[in-house]
């Protein structure tokens, strides 16, 4: 377990809005039955949980800029220091009662993420890393997998929705992986999926989008960024196929 002041404060945070987060998911299956719906009100409890985190945060270091799902880029006087917050990765999962979502927070240092904190409040599953000082999943030190066929490989993948994404660019990438990997899934956290891989419970994980980068952690999982795609996996290059 990593014990560190920065963790410390990261810790804080998410869980101050974790237990906001938590009693509103509990509100959400009462809502499905209604007219309007829960939409608003999982809207609500997004920009609540993003306030939760954000004061903390600015409390504890008030130089710090943020870059902020919700209400986006506050500078700080600290040009060096950035967090990065996601306070409801997996809304729809959330919106529709399903427990797969995850607050979000990382900390990037000279433009380089050093430090992240994933944490899944219906499941208190929290993976942490911090550069130079590993990576764990609650008190388990995490390892990725050590598959290195792709026949073995499970894959996780966020797939683009109405309005959203090059869906003709997604189909011809996901064909060639449905023809090599032994399995493929569609989770809907994309923070989440990340830390799957890093704690060895899938292979790699693909997306055609940018939001979730940051909150990968560099000592275990490598991510590369190409125009709007993610790739991260476990053994980077060396996955082969029979």
């Amino acid at each position: 377990m990593i014990r560190s002041p920065l963790m410390t404060v990261m810790t804080d945070a998410v869980m101050k809005a974790a237990r906001s987060l938590k009693r509103d998911f509990g509100e959400v299956e009462n809502l499905q039955v209604s007219r309007k719906g829960p939409g608003d009100f999982v809207s609500a409890a997004d920009h609540k949980a993003e306030k939760i985190i954000r004061d903390a945060l600015q409390k504890a270091r008030p130089d710090y800029g943020l870059i902020m799902e919700e209400a986006g880029v506050v500078e700080g006087p600290d040009k060096t220091h950035r967090w990065h917050i996601d306070p409801l990765d997996g809304t729809t999962n959330f919106l529709h009662g399903l427990p797969q979502f995850a607050i979000s927070v990382g900390l990037e240092r000279e433009g380089q993420a050093v430090a992240g904190v994933i944490y899944n409040p219906a499941t208190d599953e929290m993976f942490i890393a911090e550069k130079g000082k590993g990576a764990y999943l609650n008190n388990r030190r995490m390892r990725v997998a050590a598959r290195r066929d792709m026949v073995d490989a499970l894959v996780i993948s966020g797939t683009p929705h109405i309005g959203r994404g090059n869906h003709p660019q997604y189909i011809k990438e996901l064909a060639a992986v449905m023809a090599a990997a032994g399995g493929l899934r569609r989770l809907g956290a994309a923070a989440l999926d990340l830390a799957y891989v890093a704690c060895g419970r899938a292979d790699a994980y693909w997306e055609l989008r940018e939001w979730d980068k940051a909150r990968d952690d560099d000592d275990r999982v490598t991510a590369l960024h190409a125009d709007t795609r993610i790739v991260a996996a476990a053994s980077p290059g060396s996955f082969t196929t029979r």
